[in-house]
Protein backbone atom coordinates (compact mmCIF):
# COMPACT_ATOMS: atom_id res chain seq x y z
CA UNK A 1 0.00 0.00 0.00
CA UNK A 2 0.96 3.38 -1.30
CA UNK A 3 1.50 5.73 2.11
CA UNK A 4 2.87 8.70 0.03
CA UNK A 5 0.73 11.81 0.92
CA UNK A 6 -1.50 13.12 -2.32
CA UNK A 7 -0.34 15.89 -3.87
CA UNK A 8 -3.50 17.85 -3.14
CA UNK A 9 -2.63 16.60 0.54
CA UNK A 10 0.86 17.76 0.37
CA UNK A 11 -0.74 21.42 -0.59
CA UNK A 12 -3.27 21.64 2.06
CA UNK A 13 -0.90 20.61 4.47
CA UNK A 14 1.92 22.68 3.85
CA UNK A 15 -1.28 25.62 4.17
CA UNK A 16 -2.39 24.30 7.18
CA UNK A 17 0.75 24.09 8.93
CA UNK A 18 1.40 27.67 8.18
CA UNK A 19 -1.85 28.72 9.12
CA UNK A 20 -1.18 26.57 12.72
CA UNK A 21 1.39 28.23 13.24
CA UNK A 22 0.60 32.18 12.64
CA UNK A 23 -2.72 31.75 14.14
CA UNK A 24 -3.47 29.04 16.24
CA UNK A 25 -0.09 28.14 18.46
CA UNK A 26 0.34 31.86 19.31
CA UNK A 27 -2.69 32.50 20.59
CA UNK A 28 -3.21 29.43 22.92
CA UNK A 29 -2.89 31.31 25.93
CA UNK A 30 -5.54 33.69 25.05
CA UNK A 31 -8.33 31.13 23.96
CA UNK A 32 -7.33 30.29 27.56
CA UNK A 33 -8.18 33.64 28.57
CA UNK A 34 -11.10 33.75 27.13
CA UNK A 35 -12.64 30.47 28.10
CA UNK A 36 -11.85 31.31 31.69
CA UNK A 37 -13.33 34.62 31.27
CA UNK A 38 -16.48 34.22 29.16
CA UNK A 39 -19.86 32.84 28.66
CA UNK A 40 -19.44 28.80 28.44
CA UNK A 41 -22.42 29.17 26.43
CA UNK A 42 -21.40 31.48 23.92
CA UNK A 43 -18.84 31.63 21.16
CA UNK A 44 -15.32 32.11 21.90
CA UNK A 45 -14.10 35.57 19.98
CA UNK A 46 -10.81 33.94 19.12
CA UNK A 47 -12.19 31.08 17.71
CA UNK A 48 -15.00 33.20 15.47
CA UNK A 49 -12.02 35.54 14.02
CA UNK A 50 -9.70 32.62 13.09
CA UNK A 51 -12.86 30.17 10.97
CA UNK A 52 -13.54 33.66 8.96
CA UNK A 53 -9.64 33.40 8.53
CA UNK A 54 -9.28 29.64 7.65
CA UNK A 55 -12.60 29.78 5.33
CA UNK A 56 -10.97 32.71 3.47
CA UNK A 57 -8.03 30.46 3.12
CA UNK A 58 -9.30 27.52 2.00
CA UNK A 59 -9.12 25.54 4.63
CA UNK A 60 -12.65 24.94 5.67
CA UNK A 61 -14.95 21.66 5.86
CA UNK A 62 -11.63 19.94 5.09
CA UNK A 63 -13.06 16.58 6.38
CA UNK A 64 -16.13 16.30 3.77
CA UNK A 65 -15.31 13.46 1.22
CA UNK A 66 -17.26 13.14 -1.77
CA UNK A 67 -19.07 16.64 -1.73
CA UNK A 68 -19.44 19.73 -3.79
CA UNK A 69 -19.42 21.71 0.22
CA UNK A 70 -15.92 19.76 1.12
CA UNK A 71 -12.19 19.59 0.16
CA UNK A 72 -13.23 15.96 -1.37
CA UNK A 73 -10.60 14.07 0.44
CA UNK A 74 -10.02 10.52 1.03
CA UNK A 75 -9.71 9.35 4.77
CA UNK A 76 -6.12 8.56 3.67
CA UNK A 77 -5.76 12.05 2.49
CA UNK A 78 -7.43 13.58 5.62
CA UNK A 79 -5.45 11.94 8.14
CA UNK A 80 -2.24 13.72 8.03
CA UNK A 81 -4.63 17.26 8.25
CA UNK A 82 -6.75 15.41 11.75
CA UNK A 83 -3.54 14.88 12.72
CA UNK A 84 -1.99 18.56 12.69
CA UNK A 85 -5.40 19.69 13.31
CA UNK A 86 -5.31 17.42 16.64
CA UNK A 87 -2.29 19.43 18.12
CA UNK A 88 -4.32 21.76 19.42
CA UNK A 89 -7.66 20.66 20.91
CA UNK A 90 -9.85 23.00 19.55
CA UNK A 91 -8.46 24.40 16.42
CA UNK A 92 -10.64 21.64 14.72
CA UNK A 93 -13.69 23.91 15.75
CA UNK A 94 -11.48 26.66 13.17
CA UNK A 95 -11.67 24.53 10.09
CA UNK A 96 -14.93 23.44 10.66
CA UNK A 97 -13.42 20.00 11.32
CA UNK A 98 -14.66 19.46 14.73
CA UNK A 99 -16.76 16.28 16.35
CA UNK A 100 -19.74 15.80 16.46
CA UNK A 101 -20.40 18.12 14.09
CA UNK A 102 -18.41 16.13 11.05
CA UNK A 103 -20.66 13.28 11.52
CA UNK A 104 -23.43 15.26 11.98
CA UNK A 105 -22.69 17.36 8.01
CA UNK A 106 -21.85 13.94 6.31
CA UNK A 107 -25.14 12.26 7.53
CA UNK A 108 -27.63 15.03 7.27
CA UNK A 109 -25.83 15.29 3.63
CA UNK A 110 -26.07 11.89 2.34
CA UNK A 111 -29.44 11.43 4.28
CA UNK A 112 -31.65 14.51 5.20
CA UNK A 113 -34.85 15.81 3.07
CA UNK A 114 -34.09 19.06 1.48
CA UNK A 115 -35.77 20.58 3.71
CA UNK A 116 -33.89 19.31 6.83
CA UNK A 117 -30.38 20.32 4.83
CA UNK A 118 -31.63 23.88 4.96
CA UNK A 119 -32.40 23.92 8.28
CA UNK A 120 -29.27 22.29 9.70
CA UNK A 121 -26.83 21.52 7.15
CA UNK A 122 -26.53 24.75 5.23
CA UNK A 123 -25.83 26.00 9.09
CA UNK A 124 -23.70 23.68 10.32
CA UNK A 125 -21.24 23.81 7.12
CA UNK A 126 -20.98 27.71 7.35
CA UNK A 127 -20.16 27.12 10.82
CA UNK A 128 -22.80 29.58 12.09
CA UNK A 129 -23.65 26.61 14.63
CA UNK A 130 -22.57 23.21 16.68
CA UNK A 131 -24.39 20.12 16.42
CA UNK A 132 -24.66 17.58 19.14
CA UNK A 133 -25.04 13.49 19.13
CA UNK A 134 -27.03 12.36 22.61
CA UNK A 135 -28.26 8.97 22.93
CA UNK A 136 -30.20 7.33 26.00
CA UNK A 137 -31.52 4.07 26.48
CA UNK A 138 -33.59 3.10 29.23
CA UNK A 139 -32.70 0.78 31.92
CA UNK A 140 -29.21 1.54 31.26
CA UNK A 141 -27.16 4.20 33.07
CA UNK A 142 -24.44 5.37 30.00
CA UNK A 143 -24.10 6.40 26.52
CA UNK A 144 -21.89 3.33 25.81
CA UNK A 145 -23.77 2.15 22.77
CA UNK A 146 -22.26 -1.75 23.58
CA UNK A 147 -25.12 -1.64 26.21
CA UNK A 148 -27.94 -1.05 24.31
CA UNK A 149 -30.71 -3.68 24.53
CA UNK A 150 -33.05 -5.70 22.29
Amino acid sequence: MDFEYSTKTRDLLTRLTAFMDAHVYPNEKRYADEVRAGDRWQPVALIEELKTKARSQGLWNLFLPASEHGAGLTILEYAPLCETMGRVPWSPEVFNCSAPDTGNMETLERYASPEQKKQWLEPLLDGRIRSCFAMTEPGVASSDATNIQG
